[in-house]
């Protein structure tokens, strides 16, 4: 008869103590990991969404254990959550005025604002378009219906937008025709789906849907203010260190060949 190897049973004792062992080892473990990813939220101009994506991933790769939040959406809206108190690292607008309004609140870290970036302004309209533009003058044909801009109250592009107008003196002529967008993207959505005749953005937005939307006029740079980007760290930034360090890559060579490759203008350039 086949004798059974006898099978120790393991001390109640050793198990519980085993068990108290790896829970203790857990818990240390969770906050180290968690204590070595840092996330930093940067508020950005949406015209800058798809060269600040690419920066942001360059940025994470290059920084292991940070991830980068970036919040898109107009630079006055921007700006107004900042003002509100929102936990913002970096603050990077399409132009001065909304940086101003955020530096002269005492919000931005002493130092760290920079321009580094350059852009314009252009007439687009849908690629099915049924009126036929060639200029801005054509803008007050009875054919044109609706052109769209951003708000000039919250988007710099609105208010580029409008000063072109002013330049070409057809903005009163247009007034009546105006559909004022959130943000310059909205412009560009409503321009590639047709819902107005004409629509007035960045060259840079303008080049992220080539198959819907043509560009028609380009505006010359007196007639409108030089459409510059400053970004700066903000003063009671969560993650100062990263925060700077990722301004430094906006302006490093990499980051301006990162924008120069998404249509933007470098600001080293003349």
């Amino acid at each position: 008869m086949q004798t059974k190897p006898r099978v120790t049973p393991m001390p109640f004792r050793w198990l519980v103590g085993a068990l108290v062992l790896v829970l203790v080892a857990a818990s240390l473990a969770g906050p180290a990991r968690a204590q070595s990813q840092q996330e930093i939220t940067v508020s950005a101009a949406i015209s800058l969404k798809n060269a600040f994506t690419d920066i942001g991933g360059a940025f994470e790769k290059s920084h292991p254990g940070v991830k980068v939040n970036i919040n898109f959406g107009s630079s006055g809206a921007l700006a107004k959550q900042i003002l509100s108190g929102a936990p913002v690292d970096v603050y990077a607008s399409a132009a001065q005025k909304d940086m101003n309004d955020v530096d002269k609140a005492g919000l931005l870290s002493p130092g760290t604002r920079a321009d580094f970036a350059r852009n314009g302004m252009v007439l687009v309209q849908p690629r099915q378009a049924h009126v036929k533009l060639a200029a801005f003058s054509d803008l007050t044909k009875l054919e044109v219906k609706k052109i769209a801009v951003g708000n000039p109250k919250t988007v710099p592009a609105g208010r580029y937008a409008m000063e072109v107008l002013q330049y070409y003196k057809i903005a009163d002529a247009l007034k009546d025709k105006l559909v004022l967008a959130e943000n310059v993207r909205q412009v560009l959505d409503y321009v590639a789906r047709g819902e107005v005749d004409a629509g007035l953005v960045y060259p840079t937005d303008a080049m992220t849907r080539p198959q819907e939307v043509q560009v028609i006029a380009t505006a010359p740079p007196a007639s409108h203010k030089p459409v510059v980007y400053p970004l700066a760290l903000l003063k009671d930034a969560p993650h100062a260190a990263v925060g700077k360090e990722f301004i430094a890559t906006v302006l490093s060579p990499t980051g301006q060949e990162m924008l120069k490759k998404n249509g933007f203008i470098p600001v080293s350039s003349k």
